[in-house]
């Protein structure tokens, strides 16, 4: 029979369709191919970009050229602008603020990949040592009060070019979805003593059916009301509240869980459009008890369609326990 699970994190209901229950199998997606047009993301094309904002660089080797490990450089279609002043405002009955923020593009390597999953762990360890700092910088700007990291994979996931790479979008509001798990996990907060998301993490890893895989510092699980086939979460198991303040140490067993995590969903669907996004907590909260940075994977394998929108009920085909237990089964 189909059940109705609760989401304890937003407090949506999502219907997991047991009757419809698909396998890996059922998904079929033809691995990506690369193409051999000219690619602005590529080493040596550093002058097809917007002049870079940072860069891990070998040696002495010049801004906007080649040399580079791991670049970052202005969208060159921003959602959000950086100039200009917030200037809030009402129209009648309606709130409007000017559309200040940041767009960046982090190119994770100078050599052609479409996956994050092609790189050597290092490569992968300074990619989210540049996701660190860049939040560290952009929240020096009093204007900004939230940064979304988040990665395109695939054209079904809204990626425009196929080179490995991934965004950052600061924003001078706090997202509402953010809002609403912050303020569902205060709740719990206040009611029980203790961070919603560590409970969580300790009964997921304690009962085992959803788990993916698990290190010394983080687990990866199928959420228990998973929205999507294959819907994947990382977490760590210290509670952090930020994702700028994950010490430096940590970004290596980090990048390790997400590349094997990727690596067992790209096998066992045969590489399919993804998005991930990390959620953490605003530039303007100081540390706090209540909530808990994580990465979301969420595979672009089924369509959203008119009940979904209608009511924000999600239909999962794919029950978490089934997913994961063919996940954790994958020998890489």
């Amino acid at each position: 029979m189909p059940e109705l699970r609760k989401d304890p994190v937003t407090g949506r209901w999502v219907i997991i369709a047991v009757e419809r229950a698909k396998r890996p199998d059922d998904f079929k997606f033809e691995a990506p191919q690369k193409k051999m047009s000219m690619c602005p993301f590529c080493g040596g094309n550093e002058h097809t970009t917007p002049p870079e904002i940072t860069a891990l660089r070998n040696g002495d080797s010049a801004r906007d050229k080649a040399g580079w490990r791991v670049r970052v450089v202005p969208n060159k279609f921003p959602a959000l602008m950086v100039e200009g002043e917030l200037e809030k405002r009402g129209e009648g009955m309606y709130d409007v603020i000017n559309g200040i923020g940041a767009h960046e593009v982090i190119i994770e390597t100078p050599q052609h990949e479409l996956s994050i999953t092609a790189l050597s762990d290092e490569n992968v360890r300074e990619v989210l040592w540049v996701y660190k700092d860049r939040l560290v910088d952009l929240r020096k700007d009093k204007r900004l009060v939230y940064g979304l990291l988040f990665k395109n994979v695939g054209e079904r996931a809204g990626a425009s070019l196929e080179h490995t790479h991934s965004q950052l979008i600061v924003t001078p509001i706090v997202p509402l979805r953010v809002k609403t798990e912050m303020n569902r996990c205060a709740e719990y907060y206040d009611f029980r003593g203790r961070c919603l998301f560590c409970d969580m993490i300790k009964q997921e890893i304690s009962n085992g059916v959803r788990v993916v895989m698990e290190e010394k510092n983080f687990v990866a699980f199928e959420p228990f009301a998973a929205r999507f086939p294959f819907e994947t979460w990382i977490l760590p198991k210290r509670h952090i509240s930020h994702y700028e303040a994950t010490e430096d140490w940590l970004l290596g067993e980090l990048g390790y869980v997400i590349k094997t995590t990727l690596k067992k969903i790209e096998t066992a669907i045969s590489h399919p459009p993804y998005n991930y996004l990390v959620h953490t907590s605003p530039f303007n909260e100081q540390a706090v008890d209540y909530y808990h940075w994580h990465f979301e994977i969420i595979p672009r394998i089924t369509r959203v369609a008119g009940f979904e929108w209608g009511t924000g009920f999600y239909i999962n085909a794919v029950p978490p326990e089934s997913a994961a237990q063919y996940l954790r089964e994958i020998r890489l």
